[in-house]
């Protein structure tokens, strides 16, 4: 049974429009520095599971598209670059500490801002919206990726 997630992502990093743009319309989700979100992606994430791509940190944060995740957990080769800001000098190509998935775009959308989202109340208990969250990937209720789908559609 497919999962869900959202997968923020600063759009001066990558946004909707350079995925859109990149080779196959998929991008290695890089520079996740967090414990919890790693696993989500190395323990639970499987290929085909459907990922809102949210952009924040930005004038307008929400939803701005529909992906799919392509590739199973890999190594992040960031972590072994040194200098580069997600360098990890405690990680090392024989027990590296982060990985990534490969995200695959299926279609850009409107812009679901997070006011529209809080003021949804299907969306009430949506584990992003909750007050202290800061993860850059949270799993999404199948309830709440339906509501989610409509709202986009409309």
């Amino acid at each position: 049974m497919a999962r869900y997630w959202l997968m923020k992502s600063e759009p001066s990093d990558v946004s909707i429009d350079d995925l859109a743009g990149l080779p196959n319309q998929t991008v290695d989700w890089y520079g996740v520095r967090n414990y919890q979100a790693r696993n989500f992606m190395r323990d639970q994430m499987k290929i085909g599971d459907g990922v809102l791509f949210y952009h924040s940190n930005c004038d307008e944060p929400g939803i701005v598209g529909i992906c799919e995740v392509s590739q199973l957990a890999y190594p992040d080769k960031f972590q072994f670059v040194e200098g580069h800001k997600y360098f990890d000098p405690k990680s090392t190509p024989e027990n590296p500490r982060w990985v990534n998935v490969d995200v695959k775009l299926v279609r850009k959308t409107r812009l679901l801002g997070l006011k529209e989202m809080r003021e949804t109340p299907e969306l009430a208990n949506m584990r992003t919206l909750q007050k202290g969250n800061r993860l850059s990937i949270t799993p999404v209720d199948p309830k709440e990726w339906a509501v989610i789908i409509k709202l986009l559609n409309t």
